[in-house]
């Protein structure tokens, strides 16, 4: 992991170091150029592969989702087996652990309080001539979300996007998750999905799904919205299949981002770091902090931790790869430097986080004080864990409730108001050569 001093590097050169790479720019590796060449038989980038999976499944529709399935999980699968049934699910909770099943619905009540705080109101305003102005929220039909699988599975993804759905309103909720190579669904994941307000659950991931979802096929009804984290290919295929639907984000790699001072204890900064190496070899774990001693504890720390966990080799990458060090002169530089990157997650491991608070402009999450780790966000606090990644926070809210509403505004005016502004409104028309226009207005105001 490289340790930087942040007075040896120019602020260009800086900017540039915290600089993570756009979603679309990520390069696969060599184990992944491999998996790719060796499943399609040419070696294409990440793009081109999106772009054929995408093009059969809409032409195709369940032929290329079955298709894909298996050449990319190894799972074969007939139309009659892409939807979880009922008994599927009703048996994955009956063998389930009653521990987890618990902290899960702990988990959902927590996700569901948070969420209902968040839902935006329908409002009218009156105004002169007794004209009325007012905004009419309303819940999506039906949404699509994207739950990771693979490597891991991920019950919490599950929770995060369809809690906020479900308090928004949703109707239907239709989820897909990426199956095992024997065609099943990891059962956290279906007892999730059920405590959650899932709908209709699909065994199919990757560009497939994603297409499945925006183009509909003769079993995956097409959804009006997106959302959910994934790997590459899954976010390219949410960009090509943007405008078709909606999306909630364009997401890359995970990150954290730990601002420390030297009361934090570096075995919680280590352990803080390592929760988003072993997320991923492309994950980025940064610290930056004013205290060189932490900063040489923090490094041994990382590589002591490291030797117990069970993806040790992911999570060793990852810190190879993208984990990164800085020394700055003060806390306020070290603020500074968290703003240019724009984590996912930002936490503050310092004697009173709230001061910095006001500081802090661009972050998904910020975790503030000693005993609020990530993973507390991640699973159970009740705020959303799917966050804007790649420096995308400058712009990109959190997912939330209006995540999966739509606002349509209103406009009732009477005789008199519109007689009030009539003049203007033609002006302007006129103004811009629409004629028709100017006669609408024309015709009622005077």
């Amino acid at each position: 992991m490289k340790r930087i001093h942040s007075s040896f590097l120019s602020k260009e050169e800086m900017i540039e170091l915290l600089e993570k790479p756009a979603f679309d720019k990520v390069i696969l590796g060599t184990g992944g150029r491999s998996k790719v060449k060796e499943t399609f038989g040419e070696d294409l980038s990440a793009q081109q592969v999106v772009e054929r999976i995408v093009e059969d499944v809409r032409r195709q529709g369940n032929e290329a989702v079955r298709k894909y399935t298996k050449l990319i999980d190894g799972a074969e699968l007939t139309d009659a087996m892409l939807e979880v049934t009922l008994a599927e699910i009703e048996s994955a909770i009956a063998g389930a652990d009653k521990e987890v099943l618990d902290a899960l619905e702990a988990a959902v009540a927590n996700v569901r309080r948070f969420h209902v705080e968040q839902l935006p109101k329908s409002w009218f305003t009156e105004r002169e001539q007794g004209a009325i102005l007012g905004q009419k929220c309303t819940p999506l039909d039906r949404v699509g979300i994207y739950v990771p699988g693979g490597t891991a599975a991920y019950p919490s993804s599950v929770i995060m996007n369809a809690v906020p759905a479900a308090v928004a309103g949703v109707k239907e909720i239709i989820m897909v998750v990426p199956p095992s190579r024997e065609g099943n669904v990891n059962p956290y994941v279906l007892a999730a999905a059920k405590l959650a307000g899932v709908t209709r659950i699909f065994k199919v991931g990757g560009a497939q799904a994603v297409a499945a979802l925006a183009f509909g096929t003769e079993t995956i009804p097409k959804v009006d919205k997106i959302t959910g984290p994934g790997n590459i290919f899954v976010t390219l295929a949410k960009k090509a299949v943007y405008g078709h639907v909606d999306i909630d984000m364009l997401a890359g790699p995970s990150e954290i981002l730990i601002v420390a001072d030297s009361t934090a204890d570096p075995k919680y900064v280590a352990a803080d770091m390592l929760s988003q190496a072993e997320h991923d070899v492309l994950a980025s774990s940064i610290l930056i902090t004013d205290s060189t001693e932490l900063s040489i504890k923090v490094s041994k720390e990382v590589d002591s931790q490291l030797a117990a966990l069970a993806r040790k080799d992911i999570a060793a990458q990852s810190i190879d790869d993208n984990g990164l060090i800085i020394i700055t002169k003060d806390i306020a530089e070290a603020v500074e430097l968290a703003n240019i990157s724009a984590p996912e997650h930002l936490e503050l491991l310092t004697a009173e986080p709230f001061k910095l608070l006001p500081y802090i402009r661009h972050a998904g999450a910020i975790f503030m004080g000693h005993y609020s780790p990530e993973p507390l966000g991640d699973y159970f606090a009740g705020p959303n864990h799917v966050l804007p990644t790649g420096g995308t926070a400058r712009f990109y809210s959190v997912l939330n409730v209006e995540t999966f509403m739509k606002k349509t505004s209103i406009i009732a005016y009477t005789q008199e108001a519109l007689a009030a502004v009539s003049n203007q409104i033609i002006k302007l028309a006129e103004a811009e050569g629409l004629t028709a226009h100017a006669n609408a207005v024309r015709l009622r105001g005077n």
